[in-house]
């Protein structure tokens, strides 16, 4: 098998703030595996890096070389460690590839029921109340996400809220506030009608969690759920994880997150970085399985070079071409 890969700066609609920092570009390593597509996010929070990426796909380049031609004999060549957001790549490329062979699109494959895929929310990056609020009414989106984590944080929701009083809200603060912050914070959520409000504490801070219970606003934890164990000792703390191809190391894995995470009493939120049709729509696959969905990275970037996925409003049509269902366009380079 011969594995070619080459990074892709992505350009952002509009500065993309939150509690990490502020981007105005994202840079994604974009995989061609025998005619399978792959996508690898470069986020730097999470370690990744195009150097750490361009490893991992050297070393499993190397292993795929000789892979059998079986869709199991080569996930199981793919090297356990290294760049969890390079291994999802390759496996969106090797899942493509086994679709592309049997003719059908994945959902189908996984024996999926695409209209009971969650409507997406969509994200308003941290700005000053009134901009956050000016880009809340303008998505005109059934269900808001908004980013927060430092001072000011209520004015902001306050005013998204004026200017959005029939939206659903979620909140995701990226473990930028305190304990002190988020017992203050909470109750002016829930006055809010805020649905559930993510990673308010540092993925350090779990024990501090359990304070955060029973005060009427379930919890989501986002950054630390990475793997299957993560989901089992995160559960006694929380109400949900967010479960992101990039951090799980592609579907197969999610897969096993999303139905461990149920039998754990558990609600999921499939999720996605800024990323294109590609990874969005290889995540796409195992949306009927979630019980909500945050996968709008390509509405918030200008130049997605790829096709399938597609959008009504805050409904997903999942892809119908084999494998990803996803391609090309010829319109951007």
């Amino acid at each position: 098998m011969q594995l070619r890969w080459q990074s892709y700066t992505l350009e952002l609609s509009h500065p993309f703030k939150i509690a990490h920092g502020t981007s105005h570009t994202r840079t994604a390593v974009l995989l061609d595996l025998d005619g399978g597509l792959g996508e690898a996010a470069v986020v730097e929070y999470h370690g990744e890096s195009v150097e750490r990426v361009s490893a991992y796909l050297q070393e499993a380049a190397a292993r795929l070389a000789e892979a059998p031609a079986t869709l199991q004999g080569r996930l199981a060549l793919l090297p356990a460690a290294g760049s969890r957001a390079a291994r999802a790549a390759v496996e969106m490329a090797l899942f493509d590839l086994w679709g592309r062979e049997l003719g059908a699109p994945l959902w189908r494959l996984f024996g999926l029921d695409p209209q009971r895929a969650p409507l997406t929310s969509f994200t308003i990056a941290m700005g000053a109340p009134q901009e956050m609020a000016e880009l809340a009414r303008a998505a005109k989106m059934p269900i808001l996400k908004l980013k927060v984590g430092d001072e000011g944080d209520l004015e902001r929701l306050e005013a998204v809220r004026a200017a959005r009083p029939d939206a659903r809200i979620r909140v995701d603060a990226n473990g930028g506030w305190t304990p002190e912050v988020a017992r203050r914070l909470i109750p002016e959520l829930v006055r809010l009608g805020v649905e559930f409000l993510e990673q308010p504490l540092p993925p350090e801070a779990r024990a501090a969690y359990a304070g955060l219970q029973g005060m009427g606003l379930p919890i989501f934890a986002d950054e630390p759920i990475k793997t299957v164990g993560d989901v089992v000792e995160w559960a006694p703390y929380v109400d949900g994880v967010v479960v992101k191809l990039a951090k799980s190391g592609g579907l197969a894995p999610a897969r096993t997150m999303i139905e461990t995470a149920h039998a754990l009493g558990l609600e999921v939120m499939l999720g996605c970085m800024v990323e294109t049709r590609l990874a969005v729509g290889a995540a796409s696959h195992l949306a009927p399985l979630a019980d909500h969905a945050d996968l709008d990275g390509p509405l918030l970037i200008k130049n997605d070079p790829f096709g399938g996925l597609e959008y009504d409003g805050a409904r997903l049509l999942l892809p119908e071409g084999s494998g990803l269902g996803v391609f090309r366009r010829r319109d951007v380079s």
